[in-house]
């Protein structure tokens, strides 16, 4: 989460900091104290996963992220060259941290801008150049606070040389759209219009030019907007309650499906740009077909309404597959959606409905390294006419009254998730951002970014006023993405030695370059693990004096290997920025990465700062990383 959208959202936010009391891990675990011991030794096995996939059960994001599934090929699929005897082993050197208002990426590397909040999307209209737009402008340029994307291949096209990047928006640009602040009691018709063309998703289509240069291909049919104007429909139990939207904002993280349909995550309950649409609207995950072929942008009620920050899936050799999600909140659950059937890979449409069919559950951790899947179902686990909600025992040592909330309908469970999670038993966590899951399903890990609040501890989440956070691993029971069961352990606690005059919460255990706030994170196809930061700029790090950007630079992105967990620093952002967002072509030659917010002389000189999408490619062609 950006810290603007953090701000905005604050005026309105209320189910944030209203979490779960007894079922957090502080009263699970007092019956087995030596559960901490277990923590710090970590779970044996877990931490196997290979570092390259073999054989795989499932696509898992190692197969999905800038990758079709692995289906036979078919007449007018991408064109697909045959993969190259590569080694994908990291043998980068390590950048340096530092506070330069630049992109930072090893020797050999490049990293150039491709496409701008203000950039043209849909044709008719000028892209930015120093004036401020009109609405009619605006909704049709690129939106800002480029969060994440994914890369999809196109029919005919050479998969390594052209695609589609179907990009987030999660906050508006505001210094190239309007003069002064953003007051939304108070903005006139036009400026809503602008702050809401400003969010949402893009859809454009790149191509590498004989000069190995990206670029987005202008007037494209595929190239489009999708916007906080735009009208969604809703499927599932709720639709008939939550109807058809206005709007889709605060889009965070993303995910896609096997059947190459992109997720975009509304990362807030709250239309804080426009208060006066109903709020039930938005907190949804929205299907998009980046091909336009099949149903038109969905909002998907059956995977729960909370503060969304991305999709993973998880799939077997009968095409059952699961979606992992994480609620964005301090605290918050952990999410899986099981639809009810398999879905079809020789037939796209086939799958139109398949989001809107399953069930939801919630992630509960068990104090002896084991955890379960709570279903999410009207009458089922406490979900039920005036049940018991235990509130938030985490940010205070005072766990304070129960609420009573009616779960008649499942609807009723779909709108108010977050608090249908608490009563069935989930455990509440650090700010669960982005999960990614390997892709032999062996692993699923999921980071926990901070929680500067805590005030209690429990074994998932060790450490009191988290200000640097940790990264979670899991693993489903068999490997598979339907079970009902899963054993756990801390990956590892973000932090830096330097800071152990300030306590010895603030240090953590990686071994390498160290980092603070983790929320990115992507297991490529190759099983190489990567690791984006979400630090406050320039942040308190817990020791007086001392900024966190002072002691870890600017948010940067991060190899971190599976076994030794040996970090080691692969890009650094400009000044004021967070890193986050990647995607890549399925050679690995290319990696796609998102600048936000950046507010210096980035990323043109002498011009307004702006969220942009840049390209990672090294000069002698080979895989990005090796």
């Amino acid at each position: 989460m950006s810290h603007l959208t953090d701000a905005a959202r604050a005026p309105f936010r209320g189910e944030t900091v209203d979490s779960a009391g007894p079922n957090s891990l502080e009263a699970i675990v007092a019956a087995n104290p030596s559960r901490r011991s277990i923590i710090a030794g970590g779970l044996m096995g877990l931490s196997m996963v290979p570092l390259y996939a073999l054989a795989t059960k499932g696509q898992g994001d190692g197969a999905k992220k800038g990758d079709a599934p692995r289906e036979a090929p078919k007449k007018g699929d991408p064109v697909k060259p045959r993969p190259k005897a590569e080694s994908y082993e990291v043998k980068f050197t390590s950048v340096p941290a530092n506070q330069d208002d630049r992109v930072t990426v090893p020797n050999g590397y490049t990293a150039e801008v491709l496409f701008k909040a203000g950039d043209v999307v849909e044709a008719g209209v000028a892209a930015y150049a120093g004036s401020y737009p009109t609405p009619a402008q605006a909704e049709k340029w690129a939106g800002g606070n480029h969060d994440g994307m994914e890369f999809f291949t196109l029919r005919g096209v050479e998969a390594n040389g052209g695609g589609l990047l179907a990009i987030n928006h999660e906050y508006p640009d505001f210094n190239i759209l309007q003069a002064g602040g953003y007051n939304p009691a108070t903005a006139t018709a036009d400026q809503k219009a602008i702050a809401l063309s400003a969010v949402g998703v893009s859809v454009i289509e790149v191509a590498k030019g004989r000069d190995g240069k990206w670029s987005v291909k202008a007037n494209s049919p595929y190239n489009k907007r999708y916007t906080g104007n735009s009208t969604y429909l809703s499927g599932g139990p709720a639709a008939s309650v939550v109807g058809n939207i206005k709007g889709s904002i605060n889009n965070c993280a993303t995910g896609r499906t096997p059947w190459n349909t992109f997720l975009t995550c509304e990362e807030s309950t709250d239309n804080y740009l426009d208060p006066t649409q109903p709020a039930i609207g938005m907190g949804w995950v929205v299907e998009i077909d980046p091909l336009n072929e099949l149903a038109p942008p969905t909002k998907r009620t059956a995977m729960g309404r909370f503060d969304h920050e991305n999709v993973a899936f998880m799939t077997d050799k009968s095409r059952r597959v699961a979606f992992y999600m994480g609620d964005d909140a301090t605290p918050g659950c952990i999410y899986k959606f099981i639809p009810n059937r398999a879905y079809n890979p020789g037939n796209r449409s086939a799958n139109r409905d398949l989001l809107d069919n399953g069930t939801l559950y919630v992630a509960r951790f068990n104090g002896n390294g084991t955890g379960e899947w709570r279903a999410l179902v009207q009458g089922q686990n406490g979900l039920v006419v005036g049940a018991s909600d235990p509130g938030n025992a985490t940010q205070s040592t005072t766990p304070p009254a129960p609420t009573i909330v009616n779960f008649a309908t499942q609807a009723d469970v779909l709108l108010n998730t977050k608090s249908a999670a608490r009563v069935a038993g989930g455990t509440v966590m650090d700010r669960p951002e982005w999960i990614t899951v390997s892709p032999d399903n062996q692993g699923i890990f999921v980071t926990l970014t901070n929680n500067s609040g805590r005030q209690v501890t429990d074994p998932m989440n060790p450490r009191t006023v988290n200000r640097h956070g940790h990264i979670l691993k899991f693993r489903e029971s068999a490997d598979s993405p339907l079970a009902l069961s899963f054993t756990w352990e801390i990956f590892l606690l973000a932090g830096d030695p330097s800071l152990a005059s300030g306590g010895t919460n603030l240090v953590g255990n990686i071994s390498g370059d160290t980092f603070s706030s983790p929320d990115g994170i992507l297991i490529d196809r190759e099983g190489r693990l990567w690791v984006q930061t979400d630090h406050s700029v320039p942040g308190n790090s817990g020791v007086a004096g001392r900024t966190i950007d002072q002691v870890f630079g600017h948010n940067a992105m991060f190899y971190v290997d599976q076994v030794t967990k040996q970090s080691k620093r692969f890009l650094v952002g400009p000044l004021g920025c967070e890193i986050t967002g990647l995607t890549y072509t399925p050679d690995l030659e290319t990696f796609f990465v998102n600048i936000q917010h950046p507010t210096g002389n980035w990323p043109v000189a002498g011009q307004q700062p702006r969220s942009s999408t840049v390209v990672i490619t090294r000069t002698d062609g080979k895989p990005v990383g090796a």
